[in-house]
């Protein structure tokens, strides 16, 4: 492990201050993912309207994440990720702050918001470039899986304290105030990882951008896998968190504080699906790991939408969280893994940003479909599109194998 020299505050391990900052970053989203569309309902909104306002958001994060990527060269990504947090900060006041529709889809545009409390967010490709930096090849995949499961356990509690508004009546605060409550929470989460950005070791910048930035001799490869996780971000964005919470809301009925619980439950089972992924990943390959998981969780998705009762849904949400994460840190290592080191920020954020795109344009889909009724269809789309995408990456990518299955 490489040691924080001249970084203020002195000397931190860079792996665990970005599994630290990870963590803060996800257990923010987790509780405003599952608030937001509560939020924009007291204050008056429609489920388009919540809709809209998910797609806006992906799409700021989409742009956020081609700004990363081609200043990423030139200024390294410890500075792209202080100004990140700080824009963080700055979402979290505006939203506590505002409650007019169209400043709201300014933020969201602007600023760090993410309706779907998983992996589409402008720090993502920064924090992975920073990872596989400091990871070898042996430890990349089990570096990822402690990456990605220190974000899913803080994930777990922010979805817990999301149902805290409906909590705060007996104290004389109003739930709309509570809310605008942990808006500033999530703000001042902001600062937090301000902090643990700031102790990241400062890495020279080459003089020259464009040899760093630009793909080389892995450039099929990255549009490849670029077009095919836009087909699977494309169909999650009907099943962002926020929405997902709609459709339980009006459905089922449930309450926020009943929300936060499931939510926080899936999220504890995503969490130790990361260390079997990397398991897994190692016996079985990295691909393969990402498809035979996936699959079965599609499948418990289309089968919650057709679920007659609330028990048997949740119980079929579960099953499907405890599944569908297992391809984030394998997904993540194996890009880092078919390109070379040279290339590695700039494919980071060349399969993040068509994923960001993707995922914003299926939001405010679902939102029109959860307005004209309370049927699943949303979740039918979104289990039927992954599993074509897991068929297309098993047959386009089961051969080439990363450096350690060879």
């Amino acid at each position: 492990m490489s040691e924080v020299a001249g970084t203020p505050g002195g000397t931190l391990d860079p792996l665990n201050c970005l599994f630290a900052a990870r963590a803060l970053r996800d257990f923010g989203d987790s509780f405003v993912a599952i608030l937001l569309p509560a939020y924009l309902l007291a204050l008056g909104f429609t489920p388009l309207a919540v809709g809209v306002l998910a797609t806006v958001s992906l799409s700021g994060s989409a742009c956020l994440t081609i700004g990363a990527g081609v200043l990423g060269a030139r200024y390294g990504y410890r500075r792209l990720l202080l100004i990140a947090a700080g824009l963080m900060v700055a979402t979290g006041l505006a939203f506590a702050s505002f409650h007019q529709y169209a400043i709201l889809l300014a933020i969201a545009f602007a600023g760090t918001i993410n309706p779907s409390a998983g992996n589409v967010s402008v720090f993502v490709p920064l924090e992975h470039a920073a990872l596989a930096h400091e990871a070898g090849h042996t430890d990349r995949t089990r570096m990822f899986a402690r990456y990605s499961l220190a974000g899913a356990l803080a994930a777990a509690m922010g979805a817990l304290i999301a149902g805290v508004p409906e909590l705060v009546a007996p104290f004389g605060l109003d739930q709309l105030s509570a809310m605008r409550g942990m808006f500033v929470l999530y703000a001042l989460l902001g600062v937090a990882g301000r902090w643990l950005y700031a102790r990241l070791p400062q890495r020279p910048v080459p003089t020259t951008a464009a040899p760093s930035a630009a793909l080389g001799p892995s450039r099929a490869i990255v549009i490849r896998l670029a077009a095919l996780f836009s087909l699977d971000a494309f169909a999650g964005g009907f099943v962002v968190q926020s929405l997902l919470a709609l459709w339980l809301f009006q459905r089922f009925h449930l309450s926020l504080a009943a929300a936060g619980l499931f939510f926080f439950c899936a999220s504890l089972l995503a969490a130790l699906s990361y260390p079997a992924a990397a398991r897994l990943s190692r016996r079985f390959g990295l691909v393969n790991t990402m498809v035979f998981t996936h699959i079965p969780s599609s499948i418990a998705l289309i089968l919650a939408a057709l679920a007659p009762t609330l028990g048997l849904a949740l119980a079929l949400l579960l099953a499907r969280a405890a599944l569908s994460q297992m391809d984030v840190p394998t997904r993540s290592s194996y890009v880092m893994a078919v390109v070379t080191e040279a290339e590695r920020p700039a494919a980071a954020s060349l399969t993040s940003v068509p994923r960001s795109l993707a995922s914003a344009a299926s939001p405010a889909m679902a939102g029109a479909l959860f307005a004209a009724s309370a049927f699943a269809w949303p979740l039918l789309i979104c289990g039927t599109l992954k599993i074509i995408y897991d068929l297309l990456l098993l047959t386009q990518f089961r051969r080439l194998k990363p450096p350690e299955e060879c």
